[in-house]
């Protein structure tokens, strides 16, 4: 799998139903996980969207999650970048670079559904997630 830059949307509790409607409107596949399948939230933060991901027939890929109690919802961070594939030694090179003169949200760690990922704000205020695959 080569790396691909994906832009990734930030909500507060709705990501399933604007995911619902990208796909009506762009159509393609529409894959779901919630955070209560991979046991990271209960109660009500179970059903919210932990990630989505629709590709659609013309090879576009749009992510998006919700944010759950305890963490932070801010609207400027509505909109993210998100570097995904599975050359570890570039990815984490990224990861370091874009981190210099910035601040790490989420460390480069291995996650519970099996990948290395890690989030960040640039020095210039751009949110950057970094997905590590096949770990």
């Amino acid at each position: 799998m080569t790396s691909r830059l994906t832009p990734y949307l930030g909500f507060r509790d709705d990501a399933r139903q604007a995911f619902e409607l990208y796909q009506r409107v762009l159509g393609g596949t529409l894959e779901i996980s919630t955070f209560g399948q991979f046991g990271a939230a209960e109660g009500p933060d179970a059903e919210l969207v932990m990630h989505a991901q629709l590709t659609t027939d013309l090879g576009l890929v749009l992510m998006g999650a919700d944010t759950p109690s305890g963490m932070t919802f801010a609207d400027g961070a509505r909109v993210a970048v998100s570097i995904v594939g599975d050359d570890g030694d570039a990815l984490r090179g990224y990861f370091a670079g874009l981190a210099d003169g910035g601040a790490v949200t989420m460390p480069l760690e291995r996650q519970v559904w099996g990948d290395e990922f890690g989030m960040l704000t640039d020095r210039y205020g751009i949110a950057w997630m970094v997905n590590i695959t096949g770990g």
